[in-house]
């Protein structure tokens, strides 16, 4: 294996966790446009908390899954031909998800309003829950070939495991979108995003100790990767536990942080028992390493080299428009 092509396996971990760390809270609020919000008004306040961000959160997993095609075409080819259904699901779910922002703010009556409003909040659901089944899947080993090939058949897809995976990301967005409100609302959706936020972590516990208890039996997570496995599992309870402490004593912004890092650590924790494959076979023999998976060498390093020119210049802009849009919405049409 070449520096190169750990760089970039590493580098497309990075962008699937900072896919789930912004994505994740945007999906959270999506969700809490049922959960939290009252009427129509306060859902409309909840969406425009991040109605300026939502399309440029999104571009990590765009550019996860550009930057899979180009460094690790084996890896691309095999992943999305396999779970191809569930992928197409997902992205049926981000596209009326998407254009659900547009359309909300052009109804012409009620009806309207309240069909984009719940394409939203279904989008922002099934979303994380598909992508969440999809990561579970394929760290439990999938039927595979010698040339990659993979068939991702119903119970290969739909398990006990998997839909625990699937709704431990989705819940976990739901808490870091409420605390995302906690820190972009005020008056009374401030104080109900912080109260539900505490509340709902009762039921966090259970969902992630039940996914690590699985992860156990189904995964060869700790066989190959004991330490590393197990000090990820760590962290991830240790920084639950601290959000919820965070929010309940209201202080916001380490709540949304804890939530956050849980999110990209649940990614660490994949990409660290997959490694050094992409890909793990029910049988051994066929699994796709890092080392067979990737393109060649001139096209890693010309990647890289796109890479440090173009990286600081997009970070400093997205972390700019976040600054420039840090001010608080309220529900109050006073405010």
């Amino acid at each position: 294996m070449s520096i190169f092509q750990f760089l970039w396996f590493i580098v497309i971990a990075i962008l699937f966790a900072g896919f789930l760390f912004f994505e994740g809270f945007d999906f959270g609020v999506g969700m809490a446009t049922r959960f939290l919000a009252n009427n129509d008004r306060e859902r409309q306040t909840v969406l425009g908390a991040i109605a300026p961000h939502w399309d440029g959160n999104e571009v990590w997993l765009i550019t996860a899954g550009g930057a899979m095609f180009a460094s690790f075409p084996l890896w691309y080819a095999s992943l999305f031909s396999g779970y191809y259904i569930l992928l197409f699901l997902t992205l049926i779910a981000l596209i009326f998800r998407g254009v659900s922002f547009e359309f909300v703010t052009h109804a012409e009556n009620s009806f309207q309003r309240s069909l984009w409003l719940w394409s939203n909040f279904f989008g922002s659901l099934f979303s994380p829950f598909f992508l969440g089944m999809m990561f579970t899947s394929l760290i439990q080993g999938v039927p595979m070939d010698a040339q990659g090939n993979v068939w991702a058949g119903f119970n290969v897809v739909v398990n006990i495991f998997s839909v625990i995976g699937g709704l431990a990301v989705t819940y976990l967005s739901l808490v870091h979108g409420l605390h995302f409100l906690s820190l972009r609302t005020k008056n009374s959706l401030h104080n109900r995003a912080i109260n539900m936020a505490d509340k709902l972590y009762w039921l966090l516990y259970p969902i992630l100790i039940l996914f690590v208890v699985f992860s156990i039996f189904k995964t060869d997570f700790y066989e190959k990767h004991f330490f590393s496995s197990l000090l990820i599992v760590l962290i991830v309870v240790l920084l639950t536990l601290w959000g919820h402490l965070s929010i309940h004593f209201n202080h916001n912004g380490r709540a949304f942080f804890a939530s956050g890092f849980s999110l990209v650590l649940i990614i660490a924790f994949i990409f660290n028992g997959l490694f050094p494959r992409v890909m793990i076979s029910n049988n051994s023999k066929y699994d796709l390493l890092i080392k067979t998976a990737s393109a060649s060498k001139l096209t890693l390093e010309i990647m890289t080299g796109i890479l440090v020119v173009l990286l600081p210049i997009v970070l400093i802009y997205f972390f700019w428009s976040y600054w420039v849009q840090r001010n608080r919405r309220s529900d109050s049409l006073s405010d």
